[in-house]
C-alpha cells in the first residue's frame, strides 16, 4: 500500500466524529460464563470525515483530497483533535511525558509509544507518524536537543541517537502526532440541495497498519 505523507485538512477533522475501536471474540459456556479473546494487540481508529464539511468550499477540498488520494488506495495523516499529544489535551508535549525504553549500552534506536493507564493495566500505543518539529526527547532526565543528539524517523516514528543510551537510563520522549489512515469508500455521494438542507455526506476513514 501507498502512503502518501500529506495530512488531511486539520479544519475539517475538527468536527470529525470517531475513535478507538477493539475485536472482541465472545464464546458463551453452557454454564452462563464466557470467554473473550481477542485477535487485535492494538486497537483500530474509524472516523467520519463527512461531519467536519461545513460548506460548499468544504466538500470541494474532501472532494479533492480524495481524488488525490485515489479513494481508498493511498494512506494519508489524519489529526484526531480528541488524542494527537503526548500529554494531557491542556498541556505542550514536554521531553519527559512518556518513557518509551530503558537503555542497554547498546540500542541506539528507539520506537515512540504512548501509555494509556487505567488502574494496575497499562496499554502501550505504537506512535508511528509523529508531526514533524514536535519531538522531543530525554535520557536519564536530562532533555537531549535534535541535530545534535539525535534524529527523528518522522515516516516510522522512530528515535535515533547518536551514543546508545547508557545502561538503565529512560529514554524519555514528548511529541504531537497523526493516525496513519485511508478512505474506507471509494465513492463520495452528495447532492447540493440535501447538503444546503443540512444532510452532510458520509466520508468514513479508518486507520491502517504502517
Amino acid at each position: 500500500m501507498a502512503f502518501h505523507e500529506v495530512r488531511f485538512p486539520a479544519n475539517l477533522s475538527f468536527g470529525a466524529v470517531g475513535g478507538p475501536e477493539r475485536r472482541t471474540e465472545i464464546v458463551s459456556l453452557a454454564s452462563g460464563h464466557e470467554e473473550r479473546n481477542t485477535p487485535w494487540a492494538h486497537a483500530r481508529r474509524r472516523y467520519d470525515a463527512g461531519m467536519g464539511v461545513r460548506s460548499l468550499d468544504d466538500l470541494a477540498a474532501v472532494v479533492a483530497f480524495f481524488e488525490a488520494r485515489s479513494g481508498q488506495l493511498h494512506g494519508f495523516r489524519w489529526k484526531d483533535w480528541s488524542d494527537f499529544k503526548s500529554c494531557l489535551p491542556s498541556a505542550s508535549p514536554a521531553f519527559g511525558d512518556q518513557v518509551i525504553a530503558t537503555g542497554d549500552g547498546q540500542t541506539r534506536s528507539f520506537a515512540l509509544v504512548k501509555a494509556y493507564v487505567s488502574g494496575a493495566h497499562r496499554y502501550m500505543r505504537p506512535i508511528t507518524k509523529p508531526v514533524a518539529g514536535s519531538v522531543r526527547a530525554g535520557i536519564g532526565g536530562d532533555e537531549m536537543f535534535p541535530g545534535t543528539n539525535y534524529v527523528v524517523d518522522h515516516l516510522r516514528g522512530i528515535i535515533t541517537f547518536h551514543q546508545p543510551p547508557e545502561v538503565g537510563a529512560d529514554i524519555t520522549a514528548g511529541y504531537e502526532f497523526d493516525v496513519p489512515v485511508r478512505f474506507d469508500t471509494d465513492r463520495i455521494a452528495v447532492s447540493v440541495s440535501s447538503f444546503q438542507a443540512g444532510q452532510v455526506p458520509d466520508i468514513p476513514v479508518i486507520e491502517v497498519r504502517v
